[in-house]
């Protein structure tokens, strides 16, 4: 299991998500990106490099972007962002500009 390190947006994310339930539902997709990060989607284009999962909660949509990094004790999954799949994409570009 690999471990993980959260940029700034998606610990703002994380601190404001008030849903147990769908807290639970990331805390489950985390697990499983650390276990085997190439679980998710690889991004082309402009997102080369970073990787999508996507997490469903009561019809909606969310998302996880993540890369993959190294540190001096080995590789880490770093989790750039989550949050509802409307222009989530477009956040990130400019998140990562």
């Amino acid at each position: 299991m690999l471990p993980i390190l959260f940029l700034g947006p998606a610990t703002k994310y994380f601190k404001k998500l008030k849903n147990k339930q769908l807290k639970q539902k990331y805390e489950t997709a985390i697990n499983e990106i650390r276990n085997n990060p190439e679980i998710g989607e690889r991004k082309v284009g402009d997102l080369a490099g970073i990787w999508g999962y996507d997490v469903y909660h009561n019809g909606v949509n969310y998302e996880i972007a993540y890369y993959l990094a190294e540190n001096d004790k080995g590789e880490v999954v770093v989790v750039i962002m989550a949050g509802t799949r409307e222009n989530f994409w477009d956040a990130i570009k400019k998140y990562m500009s």
